[in-house]
Order: structure tokens, then C-alpha cells, then sequence
């Protein structure tokens, strides 16, 4: 049953991009890319308070709401993976404008674990689009008014094994799809308006990980679920993805690897997280021995930079799935049911305390708060400073696993079953 407004909600509409609005949620982590937001998002809520609208979401999807022009993105699909689907609802209201399959499989690949789903990537709208995806299975465009097909890709194939994890990020005129499976790990950029393929790159990964010319695990050790990122060197800008074994960097525009940073890590959830002031990218280096490294950004990067450029890593308690936030000159991480707080320049230590249960949702910055959202249903707000200071503790009924969408001054959060507005 839907909650009804209680009261009218009004937006103000400045520019992302071009023709995006100051509420919009357009991608994974939002407008920054990292998970920030100057909104007055609410403090507490619970199921029965500050509850604007609650609607029932079927199937499983661990995708991030995107929020574009009053609307509200997710993907679902089966438990079995034999249909995909894109939901749409109205922002304001909850209304659900679209609910439809549109990928069907007779033989989806095995997940293998207990985290991933058929429906984990998110999407990026802008303006009258949307494009999601369902990682090898396809990525489709639609139009945001008549949520007809403008063009689909089915292939951009890759071995999945695991599921698929990597969001799609829009830049400039393009969309750029990562496919990170077992046999194959690439980038494509493709133009956002009709899909055409404008470059492709293969990493240049040395797994080290074949034995008598047969992949160790089937590829295990060669996947990944991180999504790029893109910064500002010198003028320039660079696309920054981590993945199995190695950190890139490229150039957007043509693909072009200009850099690498090498690890014996595998299988990173997160998206990166970059320092502007201090010149500093955050990475996690995934599975096997989950650290986080802080990288020093030059413009003479080039070539293998792990012994010249980073400036230093991290190793307690750091994420496996969730995409840490930097705030007030701190670094903010959830795993394990621990969150912790490192300072960002140093990566010293600052504290670490127990407050839930396991962390794959990614952290929100919100002004002088910092939310993270468990897999059990539990949001453990602090204070964003040097002393751990629980301001809040909120729960739904049911876990996270999407990460959340702020629209307005409002939370949309998505749990394991439902799609939520928190006013």
C-alpha cells in the first residue's frame, strides 16, 4: 500500500550537465560521483515516520535509484535471471509509470554467491534518456516520456560467472559500459544518442594467474564490479577505474591507457574516491587482502606508477562492496559490520566502532553527517569529525543492498524489497 504526500514538494532546477536539475540524482553516487550532497536530508525516519511513500519492488535488484525530472530509476529481475526489468515511479508521489520486461535469458550464468543478483548495476539519465544495464545480458537506452527502446546492445558480451557489478557512467556524449567478466575485462564508450561503439579498451592486466595455458578459477581472480570515475589533471580530464590487479588511467576521449597502478588484489566493488584539494585518489584494492590505497595524481603520470605514486595504504576493516566518502578532510569506510574514519592526507587511524551488520550499500555525505546503510535494514548516522559521535540510528524492515539517491531534501532508499521516500 502506497503512503500518501502529505504535503506538496517543490524543486528548484540549476544545471548538471546541461539539462539536469538541482534534485537530481542522475548516476551511481550521484551528481559528484562520490556520494555527496548539500541537501537537508532527514536525521531519523523509520517505517512509520517521515515515510512519504513506500512501494513494493518484485524480483531482486541491488541497483541504485536514479532520479531524473521527477522520476525515479531502478532495474529488477528474476531470482533466476531469466527476465530483466526497468521499473520507473514518479519522485513526488511513488506512482509506478513503468514496470516492464525487457531482457529475457533461457540460460542467464550461475551467480555462485549470495551478494550479487541479475540486477546490480545502475544506470545514468540525463535530460529526456535513461540508459541502464544488465551487464553482458545488454544495455538499453529509453526514452524518459514514452519508455520506448531508442537502441539496445546485447553484444557486449563478457563471462560474468559471478554477476555483473559495474554501474554504466555518462561523459560528455558518452556512455561507458565496463564488462569485467572471467574471459574478457574491457571498456567501450559508445554515443550516448544511437549506441555506435566510438572505442574499446582491453586492460592491459598481467593476471599472472594461468597455469599450462588454463585460467586458474575459471577467471575468478580477473573480475570486477568497480564503475570509473572522471577527474580534472592539469586541465585534462581522466578516466579512473580499478579493477582485478591493477588501477587505470585513461584518457576518456579516445581510451588511451595512460597510467597504471598494480596490486595483488582482485574482484573491487567500490568506485573510486578522489582528493581535489590534496591531490589524492582513494582506491580499493578488492578481495584476497581488501586495502585502501591513497595514490598521488601528477600530470607526468605514465606508465606503471605503483613504486613512484602511492603515497600510502590502509589495511583494517576496509570495504569489500561499499564505496567509502570523504568529508571534511576524512575518509569514511563500512565493512563487516564495523565504520571507521581515517584521515585522508595521512591514512592514519582515527576510529573504528562496531554498529551493525555487513556493509555493500555505499556511504553518503550529507553536510556535517556521514549515513551508512547495512544489509539488515539499519542506517547508523554520525557526526562527520575526529570524535565518534552516533547522532542517529534508523531502520526499515528490510536490508540494503542498493546504494541511496538523495532528491530534493529528501532520501530515496531502496531495501531488499522496496523503494522508499524519507522526508
Amino acid at each position: 500500500m502506497r503512503l500518501f504526500v502529505r504535503f506538496l514538494l517543490f524543486a528548484t532546477v540549476l544545471p548538471w550537465g546541461i539539462t539536469a536539475q538541482a534534485s537530481d540524482w542522475p548516476e551511481f553516487r550521484g551528481p559528484t560521483r562520490q556520494g555527496l550532497t548539500e541537501a537537508d536530508v532527514p536525521l531519523r525516519w523509520s517505517e512509520t515516520e517521515h515515510v512519504l511513500w513506500k512501494e513494493a519492488v518484485h524480483g531482486r535488484g541491488w541497483s541504485t535509484p536514479i532520479v531524473v525530472g521527477g522520476k525515479v530509476w531502478i532495474t529488477t529481475a528474476t531470482e533466476t535471471g531469466h527476465q530483466m526489468s526497468i521499473l520507473c515511479f514518479d519522485a513526488k508521489t511513488g506512482k509506478k509509470l513503468l514496470d516492464r520486461v525487457f531482457i529475457t535469458c533461457d540460460n542467464p550464468e550461475p551467480l555462485y554467491n549470495d551478494f550479487n543478483c541479475y540486477a546490480s548495476p545502475s544506470g545514468v539519465a540525463e535530460g529526456d534518456r535513461v540508459w541502464m544495464t544488465f551487464g553482458s545480458y545488454g544495455t538499453l537506452c529509453l526514452d524518459a516520456k514514452s519508455f520506448d527502446v531508442v537502441w539496445e546492445r546485447r553484444d557486449l558480451t563478457c563471462s560474468h560467472w559471478r554477476g555483473s557489478g559495474s554501474s554504466l557512467a555518462l561523459w560528455g556524449d558518452f556512455v561507458i559500459v565496463t564488462q569485467e567478466g572471467a574471459d574478457q575485462q574491457y571498456s567501450v564508450a559508445l554515443e550516448k544518442m544511437t549506441g555506435k561503439t566510438v572505442w574499446r579498451r582491453d586492460r592491459s592486466t598481467d593476471y599472472d594467474d594461468e597455469k599450462d595455458g588454463i585460467p586458474a578459477n575459471s577467471g575468478d581472480l580477473r573480475k570486477g564490479y568497480s564503475t570509473p570515475i572522471f577527474i580534472d589533471v592539469a586541465g585534462s580530464t581522466q578516466m579512473i577505474l580499478n579493477s582485478s590487479k591493477a588501477c587505470w588511467g585513461y584518457d576518456p576521449r579516445t581510451g588511451n591507457e595512460l597510467w597504471q597502478v598494480r596490486y595483488p588484489m582482485h574482484s573491487p566493488s567500490s568506485r573510486c574516491v578522489y582528493n581535489q584539494e590534496a591531490g589524492l585518489l582513494y582506491l580499493n584494492t578488492g578481495l584476497g587482502k581488501a586495502e585502501v590505497w591513497a595514490v598521488r595524481i601528477t600530470p607526468d603520470m605514465k606508465g606503471d606508477v605503483s613504486s613512484t605514486h602511492v603515497a600510502w595504504t590502509f589495511l583494517q576493516r576496509t570495504p569489500k562492496r561499499s564505496s567509502p566518502v570523504l568529508r571534511n578532510g576524512l575518509l569514511f569506510m563500512a565493512n563487516d559490520g564495523v565504520i571507521s574514519c581515517i584521515d585522508a592526507v595521512t591514512g592514519e587511524k582515527v576510529w573504528a566502532e562496531r554498529a551493525g551488520g555487513d556493509y555493500s550499500a555505499s556511504v553518503l555525505g550529507a553536510k556535517d553527517r556521514v549515513y551508512f546503510f547495512d544489509q539488515d535494514g539499519l542506517c547508523t548516522v554520525v557526526r562527520a569529525s575526529r570524535e565518534f559521535e552516533v547522532l542517529a540510528e534508523n531502520r526499515f524492515d528490510d536490508g540494503f543492498m542498493g546504494s541511496p539517491a538523495v532528491v530534493g531534501n529528501a532520501l530515496i532508499l531502496r531495501t531488499k524489497s522496496a523503494l522508499y521516500r524519507v522526508e
